[in-house]
Order: C-alpha cells, then structure tokens, then sequence
C-alpha cells in the first residue's frame, strides 16, 4: 500500500466497476461484486489489491502472486494461480494505470500542501488586478502577477510564480518554486517543481565589439493536459510562440528552444534538448538525452533512440538512432559491424590471403 502520509486512497471498488472504468473483461468465474482495495505490484500485492502483467519476463512472479486480482492479456489467462481474479485486456499497463487513477485520483493533477483546497495563504502576493477563479489555491510565497488569471480549482504551490498577464486554466497545478511568464497554460496542465517556463529564449546577433541581444517577443502555449517535468526550461518565442500540444509529456531536465512548435501526445525523455524553431509533429517519441538541430522537422509518429543526435528531417513514423540519428536498422548494422572489426575479425568473404 502507498503510504497514507503522502497519497490518499480511494475507497474500496467491485471488480465489475474496475472493469468498466478500464475497459477490462472480466472472466467467467470472477463476482462482478467482489472488492479490491488498492493496486500493487505482482511480487507485493495481497489478496484486496489488483496487480498487472505486460512483459513475459515477470511470468515466474505471476504464477505465485497472491493478489487478488490482476490485469493480464488473454492468451497469458491459463498462467494465472488459482483464485486470482483475471481482467482481461489487450493493454493490461494501460489498465493498471486507469486503476491506479481511479484508486488515487489526486495524483492526476498534484495536491496542495495543506489539504486545504480553495485556500489564498495570508503569505501569498496577488496583485490587486489578478484574477482568480472558484476554488483557487495559493500557497504562501508564492506570487501572482498583475493581470494574471488562474482558472477555478487549479493549485499554485508554495514560492511559485506567476507573471504578469499570464493565464493558467482550470484544474491546472503549478509545483514549487516554478516560474511561469509571458506563457498561456491550459486546462489541466501539471508544471512540475522547478520548472522554468517563458524566459527568454537565447538569441542574439553575434559580432564584434559585443553580441546584440535580440528581444524575445513571443510567448509560450502549453496546451491542455500537458506534464511539464521538474526543472525542465521551456523558452518563449522570439517572434512565433513556443507551443506545446495538448497532451504532451515532458520529463525532467528538458531543454526548449525558443519558437518550437510540438504537436499533441508526444514524449520527450530527461536531459533532452530541442533547438530553437524545431518542429514536432504529433505522438513524436524522444528517448534519453536526445539532441535536436534547430530548424528541422519531426514528423509525427517518429521515434529517437536514446542519446540520438537528429540533424536532418524525419520521415512520419520512423524509428531513427545514432549520432547522426538515421534509420534505427541502419544504425544497428553499423554498431555490430563497428563490434566485429574492433575485435580483429572480418567476414567470410574478406578473411582470404592478399
């Protein structure tokens, strides 16, 4: 179980009601009645929790678990212990995740620190022409700017910012020590502890005597429904907005560039960067410290490998790796055969004598 001290838990639910909130089937031999308490993985789930299994790997730990229930693919079904309850699914991770939500339905947009919702602390500064809509949480330190708007219901966390004319949607949750300017955030949007989002972006004309610094006169758009990760940097435009699409998942430590345009559902890995102008079509994928020349385009549905260095455009639905990034098959070829000829070897058809 999750400790209390920090997570709140949902009330018991029957398997019937789980099911139909995840899309689950259940078996023929399972009570639509019988109630499950929280979730938990298989090697630590009890006889009230439901668990999940989505790699093969952790069949061993789904043929001895003693929960109480589990979502699992049906051709895995037979494998399971007796009296486990099975909900059936094609994407049993995607399931566990909706019962997660359901069980701990505060984790979806952060919880304020006091557990006082609706709360403006006496500590907190909110400029006079602010506005502020129903149900508004403000926690001590942190500051609103003038003109600024914060839709109903949307928490901003202790020593946050908010700058002057911005505007925050409903259900939205500014973390600690975040700063948001010159940005337009929508509704339900998460902005991780840390975050810095619409400072200027890094331009400037290069030349002697002195480099001239170009002002950054565009905004940031995060879209509905976005994460921002902790201490992740989100520039604003210099001309053009920087936009984030709706429904885009950024991890920690992420690097946008001024004037990146980033469509809907994409995913981009910590320790990311993602030069100025580049453009990101939706449902991109980029892993673990990949790098992204400026002015180029990802188009939607491609993938980057980890540490993958994209200096050229991608193609719709490609999977691109290395340094440069190209075809992941490719660079796979190239990695085994750079393997072979460090260890001394050769192919057949090149080891006869000169």
């Amino acid at each position: 179980m999750a400790d209390t001290r920090f997570f709140t838990l949902e009330k018991p639910m029957p398997l019937g009601e789980l099911a139909r909130r995840t899309g689950a089937t259940l078996a023929p031999d399972v009570d639509p009645e019988r109630l499950v308490e929280d979730v938990a993985p298989l090697d630590a789930a009890g006889p009230s929790q439901v668990s999940f299994l989505d790699n093969r790997k952790y069949l061993p730990a789904f043929e001895t678990t003693k929960a109480g229930a589990c979502f699992v693919h049906p051709k895995l079904a037979e494998r399971a212990p007796k009296g486990v309850a099975l909900l059936l699914t094609e994407q049993p991770y995607r399931a566990y995740a909706l019962a997660a939500q359901a069980f701990y339905p505060k984790e979806l947009r952060g919880e304020d620190m006091f557990g006082e919702q609706g709360l403006i602390h006496p500590r907190a500064i909110v400029h006079e022409t602010a506005k502020l809509g129903e149900n508004v949480t403000i926690e001590p330190g942190a500051v609103i700017g003038a003109g600024a708007e914060i839709g109903r219901n949307t928490v901003i966390c202790c020593n946050a910012s908010i700058g002057k004319g911005c505007t925050v949607g409903k259900d939205s949750y500014i973390g600690p020590n975040a700063s948001v300017s010159h940005a337009h955030i929508g509704d339900g949007v998460m902005i991780h502890a840390g975050a810095r989002i619409g400072q200027d972006g890094f331009g400037f004309a290069m030349g002697y005597p002195k480099h001239e610094k170009v002002p950054q006169l565009g905004r940031v758009i995060i879209q509905d429904n976005a994460e921002i990760g902790a201490n992740t940097t989100i520039d604003r435009g210099a001309g053009p907005d920087t936009v984030i699409g709706e429904g885009t998942k950024i991890d920690n430590l992420v690097q946008i560039g001024h004037n990146v345009e980033m469509g809907r559902g994409c995913i981009v890995v910590a320790q990311t960067g993602v030069s100025g102008s580049a453009k990101l079509g939706d449902f991109v994928v980029l892993a673990a410290q990949v790098g992204v020349t400026g002015h180029l385009t990802i188009n939607s549905g491609a993938q980057i490998a980890a540490r993958g260095a994209v200096v050229h455009d991608v193609p719709a639905g490609q999977q691109y790796g290395g340094v440069p990034a190209r075809p992941i098959a490719e660079w796979r070829r190239e990695v085994v055969e750079l393997r072979r000829l460090g260890r001394g070897k050769r192919r057949p058809a090149e080891s006869s004598e000169e």
